[in-house]
């Protein structure tokens, strides 16, 4: 049986049946989690990263503080944990925290403090892990008690468009390539698909990944399930269609004010501008459902950055918080097969 940590009041333990059954609840209900917080894509991610899902729930008194999904994987005889699951490319998940807003600040630090440090005691002691990983999402933002309890925390790039000023203030906030490229006339359809439409987006990625002998952790089944795992409208995959073709698109993602740039892009032979296309295309669906944000998941790789940076976004930063990168270097080397 798992263990309680306690912490001046805080306690920390495996989330139990009837915490399981209220997980989704503390998820839509917390500023910082995202749609794989969901118990279902944390099952699903378990599965997939071939791990051992460790959902960890903090309470005080009777009180939900907040909740840490924990992956636990195994690799040369050596035990890491993730948060996010390893291998999928999911950007964020890490600490959600609850029962908040009405706080002052040093009872919201104090809380934050004694809920991050409970968690990696009852995963040290747990677990013991030699490597740790966790990536926040953007929207938690004082990872002191990370790097107070020895993590090391590298700061990460992401780019957001803010959706509020509707459809026409964005369109001009983009370069004028970007409008130019969106206003394009031609025999093309966009829309939102299903499982075919997966099928057909994250194989394009997968191909492209091969072509330039690059790893490549996102299946079709991985993302397939998901979608027909999680709330409805939570994955959303777009595709262009030319000549009865699906010539590209894109795997958004959704979740309370945000909408998810998340697999898919891949270049293609085509004449038309297939990816500004459909980004235009998730941007004004993503308005017409009254949604704020358009998080272009990652600005951290020059390349890609010059497209994004097109459609007007603001940099936005979030934080990858690690352990034990310097225990030994056959460490190092084990996890660069996960990455």
């Amino acid at each position: 049986m798992s263990v309680t940590i306690e912490k001046n009041g805080i306690s920390i333990a495996r989330a139990d049946e009837d915490d399981l059954e209220r997980w989704n609840d503390f998820v839509e209900r917390s500023p910082q989690a995202n749609v794989f917080h969901y118990r279902e894509a944390l099952e699903v991610q378990a599965e997939h990263a071939d791990a051992r899902l460790h959902p960890l729930v903090g309470y005080k008194g009777q009180e939900p503080v907040g909740v840490l999904p924990v992956f636990e994987t195994r690799k040369g005889g050596m035990t890491m944990a993730f948060s996010p699951a390893p291998g999928l490319w999911v950007s964020y998940l890490g600490p959600a925290l609850l029962n908040q807003a009405k706080l002052k600040r040093r009872k919201a630090e104090r809380r934050n403090r004694l809920f991050v440090e409970g968690c990696l005691d009852w995963v040290e002691r747990e677990l013991g892990p030699k490597y740790t990983q966790i990536r926040p999402d953007p929207s938690y933002r004082d990872v002191r008690p990370f790097e107070w309890s020895d993590f090391d925390v590298t700061v990460r790039h992401t780019y957001e468009v803010d959706l509020t000023p509707g459809a026409d203030d964005v369109l001009m906030s983009f370069s004028s390539d970007a409008r130019n490229n969106i206003r394009t006339d031609g025999d093309f359809r966009v829309y939102e698909g299903g499982p075919d439409e997966i099928e057909a987006v994250v194989s394009q990625v997968r191909e492209r990944h091969r072509e330039q002998d690059e790893s490549y952790g996102v299946t079709p089944a991985f993302v397939t399930e998901l979608y027909e795992r999680l709330p409805e409208g939570a994955v959303r995959p777009y595709a262009c269609e030319i000549d009865g073709e699906i010539a590209g698109g894109m795997v958004a993602l959704e979740f309370g004010d945000t909408v998810y740039r998340w697999q898919g892009g891949a270049k293609h032979d085509r004449d038309l501008p297939v990816n500004d296309l459909v980004d235009w295309a998730i941007v004004t669906d993503a308005i017409d459902r009254g949604l704020e944000r358009y998080d272009l998941v990652g600005a951290n790789e020059q390349r890609l950055c010059e497209y994004k940076a097109k459609f007007g976004p603001e940099l936005r930063s979030y934080y990858s918080v690690e352990n034990g990168t310097r225990v030994t270097n056959a460490l190092s080397s084990v996890y660069k097969k996960f990455r």
